[in-house]
């Protein structure tokens, strides 16, 4: 084992969470272009900045979950490091990032996007729980509450 299951877990909850509150900055930062309360090279730089660090975070717990032997969650997890790979270089070479000014408006990539943000915050938002859910069980796997026979007398808390 590499770390401690609830360290594991712990870490894990970290991440989805800092994804999660991530998309929704995505999905305010889109709303505000589709809007025109922002100009679409501010808020493409804005979003590009953050596409290899959500990228690079969602690696870094699946490279935690394999090595802490955590097959399951591992598996759960690598189709979307698979597709934020894929989106990272699927983008043609003149372009500025996945979020390319040009092509948000002209090609109606916007529409687009905002569907791609609300389809990742549904399934980091069932991953949270299902993280949240192997946090509790690895916490409460070695019986933490002390049972005892009824007519045995308890001294030790």
């Amino acid at each position: 084992m590499f770390l401690p299951e609830t360290a594991t877990f712990c870490i894990t909850l970290l991440v989805y969470g800092a994804i999660l509150l991530l998309l929704i900055y995505y999905v305010l930062t889109l709303a505000d272009l589709e809007c025109d309360y922002l100009n679409a090279q501010e808020c493409c730089r804005r979003l590009n900045f953050w596409v290899i660090p959500k990228f690079g975070s969602h690696a870094l717990l699946c490279v935690l979950l394999l090595l802490g032997g955590h097959w399951v969650m591992f598996l759960l997890n690598l189709p979307m490091v698979i597709w934020l790979f894929y989106e990272l270089h699927r983008q043609r070479r003149d372009s500025l990032g996945v979020y390319d000014p040009v092509d948000i408006h002209s090609r109606g990539l916007l529409k687009v996007h905002l569907r791609n943000c609300m389809i990742y915050l549904g399934y980091y938002f069932v991953m949270f729980f299902v993280g949240l859910y192997c946090l509790i069980s690895a916490l409460i796997k070695g019986d933490p509450i002390k049972r005892y026979e009824d007519d045995e007398i308890v001294t030790d808390f």
